[in-house]
């Protein structure tokens, strides 16, 4: 039995809404994510300066979190 015209619409918008919605969460993790893996780049960075000798310590940059970042996306995703 074939579907009328209003069922197929039907269908169509709720695929179409179901594809944005799985895209939606998708990107909200992936943010989650990467706001996770700056937290922890953060955390190593102030623990490792924290064991560091006061005369080798060196300040914690914006770079250097996210370049630590970057290497633990890199790791975990590889």
């Amino acid at each position: 039995m074939a579907l009328t015209e209003e069922q197929t619409a039907q269908v169509e918008l709720e695929s179409a809404m179901n594809t944005a919605r799985i895209t939606s969460a998708a990107a909200t993790r992936a943010e989650e994510n990467k706001l996770h893996l700056l937290r922890m780049a953060k955390e190593i960075l102030v623990e490792n300066r924290r064991t560091q000798a006061a005369a080798d310590a060196t300040d914690i940059t914006s770079s250097a979190v996210t370049t630590l970042a970057g290497e633990l996306n890199t790791f975990v995703t590889s």
